[in-house]
């Protein structure tokens, strides 16, 4: 039978199925043949980083394609017990898992927020006083509370999660298309997650640039929220002009806003304060120290603890939320622990000492500039995964090369943000895209595309003379 949405018969699905495994399967057997045959060290130390890009553009998930990769890993370098127990020490200690735990935090925090009423009582409030006017005013407003949400929470979904069945109700009211409403939430949301301090992403690129928040703002995420926010202010008045005559509205049952957990506005605000304070001074630690990934480990929890005690949460209802928040993203946890195995299985077989000791003179009179580029884009079509998996991979790849060829940490920081987080804007749908598409109940797939492409271009123009201007 053919599916009627892809046109493929149940055979092409199930050889579609099949290829990702047939590919893992003969990776595997190669992976095992090297390390029979071949000693470290040795480029053949790449061939589990190459084998987890195909899987993932293959289709594969995610965490099944870093488990391939990191049993690959293995099966070259054949560790004895003595050397797998002191690799998986290593692991646990590294920076890669560490960022494993700023997940499963800021999952905790998010949920708390939820759970106390915070989270929408933000959304209320930064609506009160952005206004809610006319369609033009409702669009910046979306916009701006997007940001300051997914900026505090430090997640895209689970913020947006909250945010939208607040937002909806005043779309509508506002006159807002659905379609307008999506673009408004997708750009502000897509800022937010650039600045925000504990996006896991954001973390992981400060770690491998050694730069602080203040510098990753100057150098990177303020840039790319800016022009979010300045294109965001003509492309979402203009999908309006656009779909405003299409029968692109919300119905008459969808301008009531759905009901908040608490049911109690004192002990939201009360919360709201609480976090809000906490916040400041955070930041204010972030930027004027060099903390580096110890602070979320340290800050995340206070947040939550200052949100709950300000809410006046019993300490059951405390554990209970947290424990939900953190176990919704246990799976990035064991994927950013499966990575940091297969890194320091690479580290042991070491093939960048035979490409520096081949290449590094090469490398580095090669121009600053090209190769920055080429890391650049090849971290933006090749390398799929979560973006602090990207952002992760890249820098072990290519870090090394990138400091032999001269490229400052300011540069880096560019580099890794378009690596990690331009195809989350174009040139095709993802499920960013497709997410905040779900949430707004709209359809209009070529809108949010075009959506992406106008952010993605005048960034794009941005950060390559920001390169440029960084490696003269």
């Amino acid at each position: 039978m053919q599916n009627t949405l892809t046109g493929s018969t149940g055979s092409d699905l199930r050889r579609m199925r099949r290829l990702p495994t047939g590919v893992a399967v003969a990776g595997l057997t190669v992976s095992l043949i090297v390390g029979v045959t071949v000693e470290t060290s040795t480029l053949w130390g790449f061939a589990p980083i190459v084998l987890y890009g195909l899987l993932a553009a293959l289709g594969m998930p995610i965490l099944r394609a870093t488990a391939v990769a990191v049993v690959s890993g293995l099966l070259i370098l054949l560790p004895g017990a003595r050397t797998a127990l002191d690799m998986a020490t290593e692991a646990a200690t590294d920076q890669v898992t560490v960022i494993g735990i700023v997940i499963l935090l800021g999952g905790a925090l998010a949920e708390i927020l939820r759970a106390t009423g915070a989270a929408a009582a933000i959304v209320t409030a930064a609506m009160r006083f952005v206004g809610t006017s006319n369609p033009t005013a409702v669009g910046a407003g979306i916009m701006v509370t997007c940001l300051l949400l997914v900026g505090a929470l430090g997640t895209l979904a689970g913020a947006l999660a909250v945010a939208v069945p607040v937002l909806l109700p005043i779309a509508a009211r506002a006159g807002l298309t659905r379609s307008a409403t999506a673009s408004a939430i997708f750009i502000g949301g897509c800022a937010g997650f650039a600045v925000a301090p504990f996006a896991s992403g954001n973390i992981a690129i400060m770690g491998a640039a050694d730069i602080g928040y203040l510098g990753y703002l100057l150098h990177g995420g303020g840039p790319l929220a800016a022009v979010s926010l300045a294109v965001g202010m003509i492309v979402v008045p203009w999908m309006q002009r656009r779909t405003r005559d299409l029968d692109d509205h919300y119905a008459p049952d969808e301008l009531v806003a759905l009901p908040t957990d608490t049911g109690d506005d004192r002990r939201a605000t009360r919360a709201t304060i609480a976090f809000a304070v906490t916040l400041a001074v955070v930041l204010v630690v972030a930027t004027v120290t060099t903390a580096g990934i110890v602070l979320p480990i340290v800050a995340l929890p206070l947040m939550a603890v200052a949100t709950a005690l300000g809410a006046g949460m019993s300490p059951k209802a405390f554990v209970t939320s947290a424990f939900r928040g953190a176990a919704a993203l246990a799976w990035l946890f064991v994927l950013f622990f499966g990575l940091a195995v297969l890194f320091t299985a690479i580290a042991r077989i070491n093939p960048f000492s035979v490409v520096l000791g081949s290449y590094g003179t090469d490398i580095a009179h090669l121009s600053p500039f090209l190769l920055a580029m080429t890391v650049a884009l090849i971290g933006w079509v090749g390398v799929p995964g979560a973006s602090a998996a990207q952002v992760v991979l890249v820098d072990r790849v290519f870090g090394e090369l990138a400091a032999a060829a001269g490229i400052g940490s300011g540069v880096w920081v560019v580099v890794l943000l378009f690596a990690s987080k331009a195809d989350t804007y174009g040139p095709l749908p993802n499920v960013n895209m497709l997410g905040v598409m779900g949430l707004c109940r709209s359809a209009g797939v070529r809108n949010i595309l075009i959506t992406g492409w106008a952010v993605l271009v005048p960034a794009v123009v941005l950060y390559t003379a920001m390169i440029y201007l960084g490696t003269r």
